[in-house]
């Protein structure tokens, strides 16, 4: 296995591009081009009230890793034109960002090299490393900094001094509450620098807690400042400020090299996983390096409230999912991640299992039995936070058996009974009974009436093709499971799954009732997820038809987020190999943005008009799938895993194989080989 594919350096500042996103999956940090400035932090489980909508959202916490710089009494942040960006460089193998800078605000410059990384091993700890090189003598002060401006929300208490100890355990400590008191986190630094000091503690002052370390300078040596801190939320330790404390201290003890040594240990251990595309472009395998780094940099297994749409990435100009826990997560994260980061997948799962409540009580409000999951889950709390009126959330009843689809899957690749019998089951029962009390029966046979399938569109419609799919799916699940389970199952579940209505226009199936190719979002393919990944056997005739129909609109298709990214299997699929080649162009290579290429939520030239969003978790998931499942037609199931590979492999054009060295599969790593034209192998490492 080669190393990971880094992206090229980056000269200079933003040109209309996003940032770097630094993350560990429980804090994700946005770093500026001059990373002394304070970018945006967000926290795994930090919810406030959004200013404009009033709705629970994922809220901005302060920034823990800011810093300035004086050099004979002229601070860098107030002479932002004697700083000169050099460079900025992302290796995505140690997941290291190191941005180079020249300071000279006067007769005497300085050389300044940055390092920042969210600890993985640690996971409420980032960590950064500013080493300063002078061409003379300097009065130099180093001021590392927690900085809450420009942050909605308010500091309740900040601490210089550990109770009840004689010297202090940290720098100092900020306990933060967000907009609308939804949610608190405690921020705790600790610093150095490796050389004799002055230092100061001065308290918060203008939304800055920071530590000021003063020396007098010279040419002969580099001096280094380190800066660790511990970010907790609320989520982990309800009393975070004081936890951030223990944290932090315990990371001092340890140190600044050993945290980063355990980083890039257990980053070495996620790139066993690495997806090698054998006979593909360099282009592809750099593609595939940075959509596995950005999936993988997003997700935990200690992460307590899975993950967002963006990861734990914003931006100033866009935030309309507000952070939001929905059904893309199950349907396009969590797939990928059963595989190559199993304690991750628990952990999105886990958030849905902890708020079981809310989602009975949002099927009770609807007046059904059983669990609907919301349409846009808050991250704190679980419940229906979609903005007002709720639009979307009245009618897309798919994210329910979306959600039961994923612990299934992760049930079968992991082949747990427990999980199975105290998570998983609780989830299919639960959504089972929602689909008996959703459906209507009819003469037809049971409908999904007045529901909505992927494509949002402005009127609902009866049996959504996607929606009625993964019902029938989650239906199969609940009864496969039972019966593993040996638990009982309603006789109902099997009489519904067998007669709920397809929308079906002769072998074509469509998107859902009176479908018409030329209205809004007709070019939408939902339907072929019923093919991969859903796995529905409709018949051969069924599934040439519906391929051939869809396919033939995937050029007005492709560039809309998350199911482009398939569009290259399902092209493989009909066997037409050139047309998988360049709808994977088209459905996947033209979201890569050029500054280390984070995957967008829209293609660009296709939408101008939407601000640059990403890394896009479902665009980036869609891929994944497709590298993992859909061109190696694995199918994962309770049975045997060598029973699991469906067909033989077809690979876009001038693809020879995709190998995998290293995937989760019931508990030990298996080893994944899909070679066009033959069944792709999936055997145990120790036999490989």
């Amino acid at each position: 296995m080669g190393k990971p594919i880094s992206p090229p350096p980056v000269v200079g500042g933003l040109r209309g591009e996003l940032p770097a996103y630094l993350s560990n999956g429980v804090i994700g940090l946005r770093v500026r081009p001059n990373p002394l400035s304070a970018g945006m932090t967000l926290v795994s489980g930090l919810a406030g009230r959004h200013p404009a909508r009033h709705i629970e959202a994922a809220a901005l916490a302060p920034y823990p890793l800011a810093a300035d710089i004086s050099l004979n009494g002229v601070w860098a942040s107030d002479a932002s034109d004697a700083l000169t960006i050099v460079d900025q460089v992302y290796d995505f193998e140690t997941a290291e960002l190191t941005t180079r800078l020249v300071y000279q605000p006067g007769d005497v410059s300085a050389e300044i090299t940055v390092v920042a990384f969210c600890s993985r091993d640690d996971p409420t700890i980032v960590c950064q490393e500013l080493s300063l090189r002078l061409d003379g003598l300097a009065k130099v002060v180093l001021r590392p900094m927690i900085d809450a401006r420009d942050v909605e929300g308010r500091a309740l208490a900040h601490e210089r001094h550990t109770p009840g100890e004689a010297e202090p355990a940290c720098d100092g400590s900020l306990l933060w509450e967000t907009e609308g008191a939804l949610s608190t986190c405690g921020l705790a630094m600790v610093s150095s620098v490796d050389a004799p000091v002055e230092t100061r503690y001065p308290p918060l002052q203008r939304g800055r807690l920071y530590t000021e370390h003063s020396f007098e300078g010279d040419q002969r040596r580099e001096y280094r400042l380190r800066q660790i801190v511990s970010v907790t939320p609320n989520a982990i330790h309800d009393q975070p400020d004081q936890h951030a404390v223990r944290m932090v201290a315990l990371a001092r003890r340890r140190g600044f090299e050993a945290i980063r040594e355990a980083n890039r240990k257990q980053w070495r251990d996620l790139w066993r996983g690495r997806i090698e595309l054998v006979g593909a472009p360099p282009r592809w395998q750099a593609l595939a390096d940075a959509t596995f780094y950005y999936l993988m940099a997003s997700t935990h297994p200690s992460s307590p409230s899975s993950t967002s749409i963006f990861g734990l990435a914003t931006w100033g100009d866009y935030h309309y999912y507000y952070g939001h826990v929905m059904w893309d997560l199950e349907t396009f994260a969590a797939p990928p991640l059963v595989f190559l980061q199993p304690g991750a997948a628990e952990a999105l799962l886990d958030y849905r299992s902890r708020t079981l409540e809310a989602a009975q009580k949002n099927a009770l409000a609807r007046g059904h039995r059983g669990l609907q999951f919301p349409w846009e889950s808050g991250p704190a709390t679980g419940q229906e936070a979609a903005p007002l009126p709720g639009t979307a959330s009245w009618h897309e009843d798919h994210v329910t058996p979306d959600v039961a689809r994923a612990f299934a899957l992760y049930a079968a690749a992991a082949g747990d009974e427990e999980f199975m019998r105290e998570r998983a089951w609780p989830v299919l029962y639960g959504v089972a009974q929602w689909i008996a009390s959703r459906v209507t029966p009819t003469e037809r046979g049971h409908e999904l009436q007045g529901s909505m399938g992927i494509a949002e569109r402005q009127q609902e419609s009866d049996n959504p093709a996607f929606g009625v799919l993964a019902c029938q799916a989650a239906l199969d699940d609940a009864l496969d499971m039972a019966e593993r389970l040996d638990k009982p199952a309603p006789p109902e579940w099997r009489a519904i799954r067998d007669t709920l209505v397809l929308p079906m226009q002769g072998d074509l199936l469509a998107s859902h009732d009176d479908y018409r190719p030329d209205e809004e979002k007709g070019e939408t393919p939902d339907p072929l997820m019923a093919f991969f990944p859903l796995w529905r056997d409709l018949g051969a005739e069924v599934e040439r038809a519906t391929l051939a129909h869809y396919l033939s609109l995937a050029d007005a298709y492709a560039g809309a987020p998350m199911l482009s990214g398939l569009l290259g299997v399902w092209a493989a699929w009909s066997g037409d190999r050139a047309l998988s080649a360049r709808l994977l162009e088209e459905g996947y290579g033209k979201f890569a943005s050029g500054r280390f290429n984070q995957i967008l939520e829209y293609r660009p030239d296709r939408f101008p008009e939407q601000p640059p969003a990403g890394p896009f978790v479902a665009n980036m998931g869609a891929f994944l799938m497709s590298l993992i499942q859909g061109f190696p037609a694995l199918r994962p199931t309770l049975g045997p895993p060598e029973t699991w590979p469906q067909r033989p492999v077809v690979l876009p054009e001038g693809w020879e194989a995709i190998r995998i060295g290293h995937l989760w599969v019931r508990g030990r790593p298996y080893r994944l080989e899909a070679r066009h034209g033959q069944r792709a192998t999936l055997e145990p490492v120790e036999s490989a």
